[in-house]
């Protein structure tokens, strides 16, 4: 018999693979798809030799992360790349907000902003190990640490439009709005303020960095790792109901609460099953892959140099943004998030051969084509954009959640960031276990979104507590 089955290998699925193997168990990963990885995996999906990111893009918490920051990945092939830019914010008029991995170079462009940056992101920053491990923490974590609990949480529960309010020019506002716009969620959500002081700080401790040869490269590396300590890995290995797994003393659910509930049945528990009901789901994403025959032509030098974009506008057009798509309605100017990937990794595409990987938010299962208004965005901030793209790879809510059943309705985020999204993920006192045998690590649970693993940690420890 196995000691544990993982099903799903994604990041989060392969990291509790990882935690379990390397606590001497037997362990096997289940994979519906040809290859593992979820949302971080890289193909050919415009022009042959031409790599793009399936899902994940810039991984700030990747590199961040304290458990896969612990793991051996550089021996199986991943490196970092930094762009010199962290990432640019372009205004009308030729203006950007500026974000480094050097404080002060940002703190001297913002000018007057530049001092409420540092003393808002600088702090955070400052105690990035504190910050970060809160951040990624268990919902009830900062109980055991009371003090950098409080100091952190004073400002991360707030709504970014609270954050804002710190700052007073177009540049400072523009880019504490669009990092908090990652959220998916109105920057008038008790919450956001905490995704923007994660975002934003470590920018300038980790940084934002691409895996070079793509994001494919992390799970590519987890499951080698995985591998060596002698777990195994079955692809093309869909699991419906409960007599599609192997035996097993543990399951592992790297899958949204509704999969997981329809797999467990009557194995799931009574307030895991309320819980799993009331779970909802966050806005999809209609997103773009982009081959282009030279540079974006920004009209602001900076963004040339950015490893990400955010192509959106002021704070007030980026909060009118994502209001309209909690309500349901399709913005004429979205907030785009976008990676320039080549600025960093430039072997991912044939010399003179360009690449953009670009998102919007849109309301959940969203139909509608959003490629020229966002097109319209990059010609405002890049004029001749449009004449430079020679492919496109669209892909709305339908198609991503066809790709990978865990972005249920288009959303990458694995939930709703709500006051009940962020203590009860899907519940509050176990949010890992789903029934007797039974856990679930996916980015329904705590901390949510990221490619970090730590929702695979967590609920690898809590299935080793059970194993003994």
């Amino acid at each position: 018999m196995l000691d544990a089955v993982i099903v799903g290998g994604g990041p989060n699925g392969l990291t509790a693979a990882i935690t379990l193997a390397s606590a001497g168990k037997r362990v096997m990963v289940l994979e519906a798809g040809p290859t593992v990885g979820g949302g971080a995996r890289t193909a050919e999906l415009t022009l042959p030799g031409i790599r793009h990111d399936v899902c994940s893009a810039v991984h700030p918490l990747g590199i961040g992360s304290p458990v896969l920051s612990a793991l051996p990945l550089s021996q199986h092939g991943l490196a970092w790349a930094h762009p010199p830019v962290a990432m640019a914010h372009p205004l009308d008029g030729g203006r950007a907000g500026v974000l480094t991995r050097d404080l002060d170079e940002t703190v001297d462009g913002l000018g007057s902003d530049g001092a409420p940056w540092r003393a808002t992101f600088g702090s955070v920053a400052a105690r990035w190990n504190d910050s970060v491990r809160l951040a990624l923490a268990a919902p009830l974590a900062a109980l055991r640490t009371p003090i950098a609990g409080a100091r952190f949480g004073r400002l991360a529960l707030q709504p970014a439009t609270m954050l804002v309010r710190r700052f007073s020019t177009p540049e400072g506002r523009a880019l504490v709005a669009g990092i908090a716009a990652h959220a998916a969620a109105p920057l008038s959500t008790v919450g956001t303020a905490g995704v923007a002081l994660t975002l934003g700080a470590a920018a300038h401790t980790v940084g934002w960095p691409v895996a070079v040869g793509g994001s494919g490269a992390i799970t590519e590396a987890m499951a080698a790792h995985l591998v060596s300590l002698g777990g195994e890995i079955r692809t093309d290995a869909t699991v419906t109901t409960w007599s599609d797994l192997p035996e097993a003393r543990v399951i592992v659910f790297d899958t949204g609460p509704a999969a997981a509930a329809a797999i467990l049945g009557d194995r799931l528990s009574r307030y895991s099953r309320r819980a799993y009901r009331r779970f909802r789901h966050g806005p999809g994403v209609f997103k773009l892959d982009v081959a282009l025959d030279g540079p974006i032509p920004w009209a602001n030098a900076s963004c040339r140099l950015a490893g990400t974009v955010h192509v959106g506008g002021t704070y007030e057009e980026i909060t009118a943004a994502e209001r309209a798509v909690a309500a349901g309605e399709h913005p004429e100017r979205p907030f785009v998030i976008s990676s320039q990937p080549l600025v960093a990794d430039p072997g991912r595409a044939p010399q003179g051969t360009h690449v953009l990987w670009a998102y919007c938010h849109v309301p959940a299962r969203s139909r509608l084509n959003m490629t020229e208004r966002i097109f319209d965005q990059f010609e405002r901030f890049a004029p001749g954009f449009r004449d430079r793209v020679v492919a496109v790879s669209a892909r709305g809510p339908a198609e991503l959640e066809a790709d990978n059943a865990n972005l249920v309705g288009g959303d990458i985020t694995g939930g709703a960031l709500s006051v009940r999204g962020l203590m009860a993920r899907p519940s509050l006192f176990r949010p890992y276990k789903a029934g007797r045998g039974a856990f679930i690590c996916s980015s329904s649970t705590p901390p949510g979104a990221g490619v970090h693993g730590m929702c695979g940690w967590h609920a690898a420890r809590a299935a080793l507590r059970e194993l003994g």
